[in-house]
């Protein structure tokens, strides 16, 4: 058994078992994997489209419905049992009536308590797929429920899976029988390739080789086709037999032609020159092997040489990537800086692009008050301590700041312990150890500093570093002048548009200040409802242009002492639109168009202008609604007397959840309540 194609065959089979055999076992696995994904997914879905169907039918009183989903869902082939049961384990509503009333399984029960909201089980040989989903106590089910319940019910949902088990022991059959057949005919593929290609080549070079070595030379040929390398192979065995015939035939002669020259130098004197001749290449031997030394020398020289070299190389390389490392850090700097225009965002994010492009552990930018002679934290990274933003710092000397601004250059300072002129300990609260700081400027203005403290390898900053910062130091510059003429800008458009408001208030008595109120009203509730700071600055300027729509309508509409007709009101409702259309070429005020459009919105959806429902109204629309509504009643009017504060409010609570959201309702209310409306 010392065959090799025997060894191969047995090797490559037992190569391909095993990966055949690892192939099928993961397809396997996969399978199951995927059943039981498939199986997760499709009965999440399935219990969440049932949950929501069931909420939105119990949220509009037709708990009546819900048993009737139920047992519609539970006539599918596909679904062993669906019911609700509370978290105590009692069944409240079932596809089975007998079911109602009992309690489910503990293992259920478990399940659901631990969080185990997906899990495979089986029940009389069948296999189940079990999801459950909590159906959560919401604002719309207080009417119905108390708000201290968490939990309305559980949905629990259980998928047969037979029909799957069946195909996915259909699928490892047919994996198992592919496999076996691919198996089959790799071997055979592979054996009959041996023989072709390996096994009958060999032979024909062995019969060749045993008439070579009976001396057969003119039967020593082979002539092998089956392959490019057994062609070669049999060419350069051609070639070897013939060489080596002819080196026998020359052998024969040379043995000859020796024989004869013995017998010529049987005398003593031809012996002894030929020996004095020996000698003499023997030293020409010598000094043969003395030059190759000395070349050998040189070559290692030479080699010393190029190490020198490739040396220098990858040193010079080494320099090359850090400059690329540096440009690439200021190519994404110019990309960070110029993908903000709010200066107060602008300045944290340079502080922290440069404290990470520099390697430092602190990272902060002074802005200069020219008038006081004071500074101000404009952005700061890496501070442990909370930074007030307000806070001015006096130029003094030993601070890294007042150096820089008083010689308008970028200072350096590798260890602070050898630069007794600058105070070890920061002003904002942090200890220098190595600090570089480079001034803002523009042409002769000096905006600022930018610095980055303390390296976070506890190496030294270099004159690399000061030069990079230097750079980063310019990039701002441009930056902070841009972001603060996008200021100037946003202010100037603002201020117009809300002299146009202004200007139109102004032409009525009744409705003089109503913008300026329904501000305060609107940003003290939207406080209370926790909105975020950029949703209350949406909400400051809708509130104080949502009016600037009727510029566009007729003043002796707006005027009007009488009662307005229908016409008049159609043309009244126009004003929300012409106020969209006013503020869009404003590019900055896209946020506030939808909350200035939706401000006559009802939660019910039957307001105006485009008649949308409370699932799709702002929430800073529903504040300012409300608010705008509140003014407009305890105000005078051409047509009527302004109302009582507590009438007003019962005309809030009463139209809460018709035309106003029932959270911003209440908590107006709530707010009025405690004294928290603003004079």
């Amino acid at each position: 058994m010392n065959s090799l194609k025997i060894k191969f065959l047995g090797l490559t089979a037992i190569i391909l078992l095993i990966a055949i055999g690892m192939t099928t076992w993961y397809n396997l696995k996969t399978q199951r994997a995927m059943l039981h994904k498939l199986a997760s997914e499709h009965g999440r879905l399935l219990a969440e489209t049932v949950r929501n169907s069931i909420i939105s039918d119990m949220s509009n009183g037709r708990n009546d419905r819900v048993v009737h989903i139920l047992s519609k869902i539970n006539s599918e082939p596909t679904i062993d049992k669906i019911r609700i049961f509370d978290e105590t384990g009692r069944v409240l509503l079932s596809a089975s009536d007998e079911e109602v009333g009992d309690l489910v399984s503990t293992s259920e029960l478990m399940a659901y308590r631990t969080g185990n909201f997906a899990y495979s089980d089986s029940n009389a040989g069948s296999n189940l797929f079990s999801t459950i989903i909590p159906i959560y106590n919401a604002p719309d089910c207080y009417a119905c429920h108390g708000s201290e319940k968490r939990v309305l019910g559980v949905l629990n949902l259980q998928l047969s899976l037979d029909e799957l088990t069946v195909m996915q022991e259909s699928g490892q059959k047919a994996t198992m029988t592919a496999s076996g057949v691919m198996l089959v005919i790799l071997i055979l593929t592979i054996t009959a390739f041996l023989l072709v290609y390996v096994d009958k080549p060999v032979r024909k070079l062995v019969l060749a080789m045993d008439h070579a070595e009976k001396g057969q030379f003119d039967y020593a040929r082979a002539t092998i086709k089956s392959s490019d390398e057994m062609t070669m192979l049999s060419t350069k065995f051609n070639f070897m037999v013939q060489r080596l015939r002819e080196t026998m035939e020359s052998t024969v002669k040379n043995e000859r032609e020796l024989a004869i020259t013995q017998e010529k130098l049987a005398h003593s004197e031809e012996i002894q020159s030929m020996n004095i001749a020996l000698e003499e290449r023997l030293k020409e031997i010598e000094y043969l092997n003395i030059n190759l030394e000395e070349r050998i020398e040189e070559i290692e020289e030479a080699n010393y040489r190029i190490a020198d070299l490739a040396s220098e190389l990858e040193e010079k390389n080494m320099v090359l990537s850090h400059a690329v490392d540096r440009l690439q850090a200021l190519h994404e700097m110019g990309l960070t800086i110029n993908a903000t225009m709010e200066l107060p965002k602008l300045l944290d994010k340079l502080s922290q692009k440069s404290m990470e492009t520099l390697g430092g552990q602190i990272g902060y930018i002074l802005m200069l008050n020219e008038m006081s002679g004071k500074m101000t934290v404009g952005g700061a990274a890496g501070v442990t301590d909370p930074i007030d933003n307000q806070m001015e710092i006096p130029l003094k000397p030993g601070g890294v700041s007042h150096w820089v601004i008083q010689n308008k250059q970028p200072l350096l300072i590798e260890n602070v312990e050898h630069n007794r002129e600058f105070s070890k300990m920061s002003r904002l609260g942090f200890i220098r150890e190595s600090v570089i700081c480079a001034p803002i400027a523009t042409k002769d203005t000096i905006l600022g500093t930018i610095t980055v403290a303390n390296p976070v390898n506890g190496s030294e900053f270099n004159s690399e570093d000061l030069e990079l910062l230097s750079t980063i130091a310019a990039q701002a510059s441009v930056a902070i002048r841009n972001a603060k003429l996008y200021e100037e800008q946003q202010h100037t458009y603002l201020s117009t548009v809300q002299a146009m408001v202004s200007a139109i208030e102004a032409s009525d008595a009744y409705t003089h200040g109503h913008s300026d109120r329904v501000t305060r009203y609107s940003l003290a509730l939207g406080r209370l409802m926790k909105l975020g700071d950029q949703q209350l600055k949406d909400l400051e300027q809708a509130a104080i242009l949502h009016d600037i729509g009727k510029i566009g309508i007729d003043a002796t509409i707006l005027h009007k002492k009488g009662k307005l007709t229908p016409a008049d009101i159609e043309v009244l409702k126009l004003h929300p639109s012409i106020g969209v259309r006013i503020l869009e070429p404003i590019k900055f005020l896209e946020p506030i168009r939808d909350i200035v459009e939706q401000h006559h919105e009802r939660f019910d959806g039957k307001g105006y202008p485009r008649g949308i429902s409370g699932h799709e109204w702002r929430i800073e629309a529903k504040i300012l609604a409300v608010c705008d509504t509140y003014d407009a009643m305890t105000s005078d009017r051409p047509y009527r007397n302004a109302l009582p504060h507590t009438v007003a409010l019962d005309e809030i609570k009463t139209h809460s959840g018709t035309q106003f959201d029932p959270a911003a309702a209440a908590t107006f209310i709530k707010m009025c309540e405690e004294g928290l409306l603003p004079e």
